[in-house]
């Protein structure tokens, strides 16, 4: 307990220090002692995350991101160098790649080709010696990168299968001319393997140079060649990528400034054989891939078994993502999927193969599976994004992936019409244990929504714990602020204006409203976030996707997730929490164990019943979830911020807000409000229309509140009976599974059909009927015939019985008389 007052006195002074401006070495002075240099934003920082300029990174640089296969220019801003220095840049303190500095004295870096992903610790050297300057780079997998930093390969189809029957003629690539500062280039292919032996210490990835395509090109972001079968040892190849860099780099140099293409099958490149006769050539990879798969260990019983609907899918945002290759939202292109209009993936690999788990859906929401249809969903021996510690295959980022997963695709199904090998090994996960996450919201003045579905209103102005939970790890608080009316005065409500949340050892998260049109800022470790190259980003134990300024989502490995919205000038958040969460969570969305009548559990442990509380009393409640500065993920780097929170109560108890509103006719915004503010939830929309005087807030309301019922409604358990296969010599009608489908059986000319012809999923998870066979027309009748040949014999010998025994009695009655 006296080392966290020490720990907090330090944060104070070192607050005071910055907010003084005194000179940064006071400032580390007061910090120092306890491991920790103070940042500017208003926060003492761990030592090993900060930089000899005392700021958290000291060195600011744009882009920050880039393709994990290297190559990105990258500049450091705020520090100008001797035009005679030369920079060094040094990556996860092994890697060293040879910067420069520019006119203008600023220096430059050149990220290097890595096999990973998420944040890469750099330094830099401005003499070969000292590494002074500290700083650290995102390394971005190259499926998930802007297509404008990136080498465009045109009609992607011709390029993966040329070589094929009626496949080839000239490949065309394009690519951003600003990315090389050069006006001529050279363009080069490399490949791209995993040696040793599978799941042992010596199973190693390798990117290797092979050959140039092309030297001395003119950098005008174009080149088309007619490729040549290629000869060994290139055509063992089999994966790869192509590279453009400036032309006076030697062949096969590492590390330079360059543009990639994503990674991709090589069909282009491959031999002669393959052109000749791909569909044996590829049938004999088919092969040669099930006789490995088959001595390799199972994954299948350890990955997440897909959600049952399309829209269970797309509402469980904290397990699964849009699987980018089949995206509804982008007119569901799904080259490996046909029939399916949208996949997703499981964000996280399973724990101890780090595989992976793809679901895919059609047009009525249903499940694909693979054993219906040549689209159907497959489970991924390498999870296609990679898991930590990423270097060590089957993990690295999309290689690994395409390695055991997707050239197998090729081989099998694409390249030779072999799908049941691949089927085999990577057969679709049914949904028979998936269960639905459960899911609370914050939303409005703000309004709450508690897991178990306790509604209520707490409108303190401070920063609370939406989320708390001690055994997971998990914490999620926010921050409310007071209303601004359209007038310009405060109203007496407030609003969620930031979110801030770890888990564990993750990063903190930090979302919260601009004065731009209802954007988002993101704080990773209160450093702001771009999403300019990249919609997605892999930082330490958490992942951040946000396509549009306006949401932003946040996944954590347990499988929670964050939702935020910004409408209306307030935040909405949903956070959506696994079954592995019953029973362990506090705060203000309640304790989820699906009993209402202890959701709502204070900070003493007491619990308030939800239908006895007064909006007074339930106002108590939430203030009773305020946080501390010494438990605070939040960043206060504003004047405003640190006198309105820091310096200040976390629940301001001089703030009382508006706990009941008047419906005034005569009102000039009733006529209006009744019109957007109708059905379940109107309540609140009138509530912050009052409050807010805005029919906008108004509105937004309404919208947050009809999303969370739309969600609600989407992750209802369904039951599920499991695939129903057809009987041998016969078809089935259905590809649904779930409780009240029916499937329906025939049989093929010559058979005839035994057991049940149609059967129905019921609510046990069990399918009506009896097992469906086909029999043939010849065995029935042989076996009619038996049936009515022992039928005959029968009859026969009962007659004979009963003939003899008829003479019998006809001697004995004769014996009779003649005796008397």
């Amino acid at each position: 307990m006296w080392t966290e007052k020490i720990t907090f006195a330090f944060k104070v002074l070192c607050l005071l220090s910055c907010i003084a401006k005194v000179h940064a070495q006071t400032c580390e002075g007061h910090c120092g002692q306890k491991q920790e240099i103070c940042s500017c934003h208003a926060t003492c920082v761990p030592l090993q995350n900060c930089c000899a300029d005392y700021r958290q990174f000291c060195l600011e640089i744009s882009p920050y991101s880039g393709t994990m296969f290297g190559g990105t220019d990258f500049t450091v801003l705020n520090v100008t160098f001797h035009h005679s220095s030369k920079l060094i840049c040094r990556f996860n303190r092994e890697i060293e790649t040879d910067g420069y500095v520019d006119g203008d004295g600023r220096g430059h870096c050149i990220s290097p080709l890595l096999y990973e992903t998420g944040w890469i610790p750099f330094d830099i050297s401005s003499d070969g010696v000292t590494y002074n300057r500290h700083g650290s780079w995102l390394s971005v997998h190259s499926g998930k990168l802007d297509p404008e930093f990136k080498v465009t390969l045109e009609n992607a189809t011709q390029w993966q299968y040329y070589g094929t029957p009626g496949i080839g003629g000239t490949l065309r690539m394009t690519w951003n001319t600003s990315l090389i500062s050069a006006d001529k280039v050279k363009v080069e292919l490399w490949g791209y393997r995993e040696l040793g032996e599978p799941y042992s210490d010596n199973w190693l990835p390798e990117w290797k140079y092979l050959y140039t395509l092309e030297s001395d090109l003119p950098n005008n972001g174009k080149f088309s060649f007619v490729p040549k079968p290629s000869k060994k040892p290139f055509s063992e190849w089999e994966l790869g990528s192509v590279r453009v860099s400036h032309s006076s780099n030697s062949d096969g140099k590492w590390n330079v400034q360059a543009v990639w293409s994503e990674d991709h099958a090589l069909a282009w490149h491959l031999e002669e054989s393959f052109r000749q006769d791909s569909n044996a050539w590829a049938l004999d990879k088919c092969l040669k891939w099930d006789e490995l798969e088959r001595n390799l260990p199972n994954f299948l019983n350890e990955t997440i078994d897909c959600p049952c609907t399309l829209a269970q899918a797309r509402a469980d945002t904290g397990r699964f993502h849009t699987d980018y290759g089949c995206d509804i939202e982008k007119g569901s292109v799904c080259t490996y999927h046909p029939g399916s209009v949208h996949c997703v993936r499981a964000i996280q690999a399973s724990p101890k193969y780090a595989a992976g788990q793809q679901c895919c859906y059609d047009s009525t929401g249903a499940q694909v599976l693979t054993s219906d249809s040549i689209g159907g969903s497959t489970p991924d021996r390498g999870h296609d994004w990679g898991s930590p510690p990423y270097k060590k295959p089957p993990r690295v980022p999309g290689v690994s992936h395409w390695l055991y997963d997707v050239l197998s695709f090729y081989y099998c199904c694409l390249w030779s019409d072999n799908c049941h090998y691949y089927f085999t090994h990577r057969p679709s996960s049914d949904c028979r244990t998936y269960q639905a996450p459960k899911a609370g919201i914050a939303f409005g003045d703000p309004h709450f929504i508690t897991f178990d579905g306790i509604t209520y209103t707490f409108n303190g102005k401070g920063e609370y714990y939406l989320v708390l939970t001690p055994d997971k790890g998990l914490t999620v608080q926010g921050r409310t602020e007071p209303v601004k009316q359209e007038n310009g005065s405060l109203g007496k409500a407030t609003r969620l204006s930031a979110l801030a949340m770890k888990e564990n050892a993750s990063d903190v998260i930090e979302v919260r409203l601009t004065d731009h049109e209802d954007h988002l800022q993101v704080l990773r470790n209160q450093e702001a976030l771009s999403f300019s190259q990249q919609s997605w980003l892999d930082l330490k134990g958490v992942f951040v996707f946000s396509s549009v300024p306006q949401n932003v989502t946040v996944m954590f490995p347990t499988g929670a997730g964050v939702e935020v919205r910004a409408r209306g000038g307030a935040m909405a958040a949903t956070v959506l929490l696994p079954r592995e969460f019953h029973n362990q969570t506090l705060g203000l969305l309640g304790r989820m164990n699906d009993d209402p009548a202890d959701d709502l559990v204070s900070s003493d442990g007491a619990v308030v019943p939800s239908d006895q509380s007064s909006p007074e009393l339930l106002f108590k409640f939430g203030a009773g979830w305020a946080i501390t500065n010494e438990t605070s993920l939040f960043t206060y780097d504003t004047e405003h911020l640190l006198n309105t929170y820091y310096f200040a109560p976390k629940h301001d108890p001089e703030f009382v807000p508006a706990f009941y509103v008047h419906e005034d006719p005569n009102d000039p915004l009733y006529a209006e409000m009744s019109k957007i503010c109708f059905g379940p939830g109107s309540w609140f929309c009138k509530y912050d229309t009052l409050t807010s005087r805005s029919l906008g807030m108004g509105n937004a309301t309404h919208v947050s509140f009809q999303s969370h019922m739309s969600i609600m409604t989407d992750l209802v358990p369904v039951v599920s009976c499991g695939w129903l296969a057809p009987p041998k010599n016969g078809q089935k009608e259905g590809t649904t599974y779930l409780e009240g489908a029916k499937v329906k059986f025939s049989c093929n000319k010559g058979y005839v059909l035994s057991g049940s012809s149609e059967r129905t999923c019921q609510m046990d998870g069990q399918w009506s009927g009896e097992t469906t066979h086909c029999v043939s027309d010849n065995v029935l009748g042989i076996v009619l015939g038996s049936v009515f040949a022992s039928m005959a014999l029968i009859t026969m010998i009962a007659t004979i019985a009963i003939h003899n025994r008829k003479q019998k009695r006809t001697a004995a009655q004769i014996e009779l008389k003649g005796g008397l």
